[in-house]
Formats: structure tokens, sequence, C-alpha cells
């Protein structure tokens, strides 16, 4: 079985809804997955606009989510549970900031990421971004699993 991360907000290469950006509510979408690793001892994602001006911009930066999670309910500052950490996000806020791209700037694509860990937690230090924090996740991935939303601000 594949590994596939899934929304019910919005379907892989669809517009994401404006509730989910930073023009309008600001909340994180509902996310799930399926088909992980037997294997897996923990899940990080991170959401990443590789569109922006000045370079890959993330907003959202999540890690240590327990094996036995299968998703993220709607939501911006609330932890999944058991060890589950939010990092600093390139606004520089430990939650989730969604999209916002520059008006007239035209469709920035929003790549969600979900990575299956072969460790029970990353040790990251508490200030650390998400860049850093998907670095180290890299390190220990074993199945990645994605989906990608558009946004525009006209």
């Amino acid at each position: 079985m594949p590994f596939i991360l899934s929304s019910a907000a919005f379907a892989d290469g669809c517009p994401i809804p404006e509730k989910y950006s930073r023009l309008g509510e600001n909340i994180a979408p509902p996310l799930s997955w399926s088909g992980a690793p037997d294997n897996t001892r923990s899940f990080a994602l991170v959401v990443e606009d590789p569109d922006a001006p000045n370079g890959t911009f993330r907003h959202w930066g999540v890690f240590n989510i327990p094996p036995e999670r299968n998703e993220l309910p709607e939501s911006s500052d609330t932890a999944p549970g058991g060890t589950a950490r939010f990092c600093n996000n390139d606004f520089g806020n430990a939650r989730y900031d969604g999209p916002q791209p520059p008006k007239g700037h035209g469709t920035h694509r929003y790549q969600f990421k979900l990575a299956a860990l072969d460790v029970l937690n990353l040790s990251i230090p508490a200030q650390a971004g998400a860049k850093a924090m998907w670095e180290e996740a890299g390190k220990h991935a074993i199945a990645q699993a994605s989906l990608t939303g558009t946004f525009e601000q006209s």
C-alpha cells in the first residue's frame, strides 16, 4: 500500500480554500494519511512554498508525531497530542501560518510533506526552525508522502 497524505479541505493540485490562509481564519487544514511503513516510529510534517520571491518559505513544522496517529485535525496552535511539537515557521511562529503570497505574484504551490521516521523523537532545539527540523527528519525518513495545494492573492 502506498504512503498517502490527503486533506478533506482540498485535493492534490487544487486551490486551498481562503479559510486556511492568512487572509482567512489562518487555521491548518485537516490532514490524514495511510500506508505508513510498519516500522514507523514517528512522523514529521513541513509545509513549504517553493514559489516565494526569496526562495522556499516554510509555513509549518510539526515533529515527534506519535506513530499511532494518522491525522492532524483542523487547527492552528493545538499540538496534535503526545510528544508532538511545533517548530518555528519562517514567520517566526511556532504554529501554522497559512498561504499569503504577495499580491499579483501569481499562483503559489504549497507542499505539505509528511515523513515517516525510524526514530521516536527528533532532538531539535525549541528555537529551531522548520528548515532545520526537516533536514534532521530527512536523516531518519523511511518514507515520504506529499500533498500540494495552490493559492493566489490577486
